[in-house]
């Protein structure tokens, strides 16, 4: 399409379904402020934002009525894996376009991959896949595992031993939200661990770092950067200090896109950005790529100019396998304090151009 066409078409309708309130709300602030960065005040976008409250059923009546009434041609904003599981596969089988800014459930990445769905963060198992490989490199033998009993979280513990060699100490799936980790820091402390991984995002880590800090134990913590993150980091304190994360993205990459965005971002809204952050503002620029491409009505078009995924991501180099799930870099990182804020820098590269294992079982 001629560029003056595209232009002259109606606005993309876009619903953000995520999670605004409750223990995860961080999580979805932070993706919808990196989303409203990105698009800025583009005319040809109309944002329509609701909060899910970390409820699959509240989840599913929101995209129903964005879907139905609202007429939304692309869906994104979805935090939780079971929320993300309990949406997406009846949005796209509607002929709408979701963009995942967060939850990447295996189930949507292999046999149940689908060409309108385009995950822009990771499939839920990377993140923990470089921990595990991290964990060989650091010489740990025994590790304890555990993270909530929901898909990520079952993702989370998969991923980790699927590179990680040596001996598990214990593997405990604690409950979504869970806040009091008495009974599973006196399970690590009588087992015969040298080190601890775990996954619990949002409040859940806030609240196990914090006891982890009190509890004297001196094991080192490895998590994914989802348990460190920018916004969980000011809440825990210096209990976090020196602990090992690993992640997409840090806000220290060294790329144009990242330092505008770093700088954007903390000029908006007055804080550093997280991860969270650079994953909205990333589905941000790639929704407008697109757009420039082609009009979302012709959806073969839009589709193929959603593949190339011809913009400057914060992480650098980005691209789609097959499944439409990132590959990209996954990298160390440690906490650190500058001045009195902490933070994270990179440390060390886990996993180079990473794509997902289950993208062998998309037909795509």
């Amino acid at each position: 399409a001629s560029l003056p066409a595209v232009a002259a078409a109606d606005p993309v309708k876009v619903g953000m379904i995520t999670t605004l309130s409750g223990g995860g709300s961080s999580l979805g602030i932070d993706v919808r402020d990196g989303f409203l960065l990105a698009i800025g005040e583009n005319p040809d976008v109309e944002l329509i934002i609701e909060d899910d409250q970390r409820k699959p059923d509240v989840a599913v009546q929101i995209a129903d009525k964005m879907i139905q009434s609202e007429k939304v041609d692309v869906l994104t904003g979805i935090i939780f894996s079971n929320l993300a599981m309990a949406v997406i596969p009846a949005a796209v089988n509607q002929g709408r376009f979701y963009l995942s800014p967060n939850a990447g459930p295996s189930a949507l990445a292999g046999k149940g991959c689908h060409e309108n769905y385009f995950n822009v963060a990771w499939q839920n198992d990377n993140l923990h896949e470089a921990a595990g490989s991290y964990a060989n490199s650091a010489g740990l033998q025994n590790s304890f595992i555990l993270a909530p009993n929901y898909p990520a979280g079952k993702d989370a513990l998969t991923g980790y031993k699927r590179f990680y060699e040596g001996e598990l100490a214990g593997e405990l799936y604690t409950k979504l939200g869970q806040t009091d980790y008495a009974a599973e820091i006196a399970q690590i402390r009588a087992s015969d661990a040298d080190s601890v991984f775990f996954f619990l995002p949002g409040g859940m880590g806030i609240s196990f770092m914090k006891q982890w800090d009190q509890s004297d134990i001196e094991l080192p913590v490895i998590g994914p950067a989802f348990s460190f993150d920018q916004g969980i980091l000011g809440a825990v304190g210096d209990a976090a200090l020196g602990v090992k994360n690993t992640s997409q993205w840090s806000k220290d990459l060294d790329n144009e896109a990242n330092k505008t965005f770093v700088a954007d971002f903390e000029a908006s809204y007055g804080r550093l950005p997280s991860l969270y952050a650079s994953q909205g503002y990333d589905t941000g620029k790639l929704l407008l790529s697109a757009m420039e491409k082609a009009s979302v009505e012709d959806m073969d078009a839009f589709r193929a100019a959603l593949e190339e995924a011809d913009f400057a991501s914060t992480r650098g180099d980005f691209a789609f396998d097959n499944s439409h799930h990132p590959i990209q870099d996954i990298y160390v990182r440690e906490v650190v304090s500058e001045g009195d804020v902490l933070t994270n820098r990179i440390v060390s590269t886990a996993l180079e151009q990473h794509s997902n294992v289950y993208a062998a079982e998309c037909k795509m």
